[in-house]
C-alpha cells in the first residue's frame, strides 16, 4: 500500500492550535471535561491539552468500529466507558476524524444518559459531507487517513504527518 500526503505537521500544528483557542475561548469560565475516543484521539487530544489556557479535566472512552479493515462495520461498540462522574459538567468529546457520524453519535448517546450540563464535539479531521460539529481542524476528502494517531490495522498510528491510504 501507497501513502499520499494529505495534511503536514506544521498544518496539522496551525489547526490544532486553532482548535484549542476556540476551546479556550468558549469555556473561558468552567472547567470542561474533555473526553478522548481511544485509540484514534491520543496524540490530538496530548497536543491539543498543551495549547489549552484554560483549566480542565481528561477522561478516555474506547471505542471500536473499525476493526482491521477500512470502511466502518457499522457496529460501534464501547469497549471502555469515562470512569468519573459527568452530572453537570460541561463535556467535549474529542476524536481524530468525524466520518460515518456512528462513534460519535454513540458516544453522545451514552454521555447524555450521565445529564452533563452540555456535550461539544471536537474532532481533528472532518470528512467533507458531513454535518458540522463544534470544533474542527481540518476537512477532509474521501479516502482512509492514517497517520498522526489514526491508524490502519494498528500500523500508521506514529507518523507525524497525515496520508491517504492508496488501496491499489
Amino acid at each position: 500500500m501507497k501513502l499520499q500526503l494529505r495534511f503536514t505537521e506544521a498544518q496539522i500544528q496551525d489547526a490544532v492550535r486553532r482548535v484549542a483557542r476556540e476551546i479556550s475561548e468558549t469555556y473561558a469560565e468552567t472547567c470542561p471535561l474533555l473526553v478522548g475516543v481511544l485509540k484514534g484521539s491520543f496524540v490530538f487530544l496530548a497536543d491539543l491539552i498543551r495549547e489549552l489556557t484554560i483549566p480542565f479535566e481528561v477522561d478516555f472512552m474506547v471505542v471500536r468500529s473499525y476493526g482491521l479493515g477500512t470502511s466502518s462495520s457499522g457496529n460501534v461498540e464501547i469497549v471502555k466507558d469515562i470512569d468519573g462522574n459527568i452530572y453537570g459538567r460541561e463535556v467535549v468529546v474529542v476524536e481524530d476524524i468525524a466520518d460515518t457520524g456512528l462513534t460519535l453519535a454513540k458516544v453522545v448517546e451514552r454521555i447524555k444518559s450521565g445529564r452533563p450540563a452540555s456535550i461539544k464535539r471536537c474532532a481533528l479531521l472532518i470528512r467533507k459531507g458531513h454535518p458540522p460539529i463544534d470544533f474542527t481542524g481540518l476537512a477532509v476528502e474521501p479516502g482512509f487517513v492514517v497517520g498522526y494517531g489514526a491508524d490502519y490495522a494498528e500500523r500508521y498510528r506514529g507518523l507525524r504527518d497525515i496520508y491517504v491510504l492508496d488501496e491499489n
